[in-house]
């Protein structure tokens, strides 16, 4: 099971701070990620964070995005920084699809930066 929070609207620089609580060994055992959908589009890959901690990120949120996780929480954070207008739309977490297929998304969590 997947939870998802601490969307909501911010200006275009402001900060959010989004957390995904997680529940079952696969998203213990496995790379976990965040996925931005932005409205009309498909679900991209943002980043990136091993079980042991070591991040990566994708695209234009390397610098500005900050992947962590808290094994024992069993949860994911999203630290969001100098957010644009193109950061808006639905992220959800989940494991790295790249290496584990699953057929599951939680709900996600709405982030709106106006243009």
């Amino acid at each position: 099971r997947l939870v998802e929070s601490g969307g909501g609207v911010v200006q275009p620089g402001g900060s959010l701070r989004l957390s995904c609580e997680y529940s079952g060994d696969i998203f213990a055992r496995n790379n976990m990620a965040w996925y931005h959908q932005a409205p009309g589009e498909q679900r991209e890959l943002v980043a990136t964070i091993t079980p042991g901690g070591t991040a990566a990120w994708r695209g234009s949120v390397e610098g500005r995005f900050t992947i962590s996780r808290d094994n024992a929480k069993r949860t994911v954070y999203l630290q969001m920084n100098k957010l644009k207008s193109e950061d808006t739309g639905v992220y959800y977490c989940n494991v790295d699809q790249r290496a584990v297929r699953l057929n599951y998304w939680g709900q996600g969590t709405q982030v709106t930066v106006p243009s």
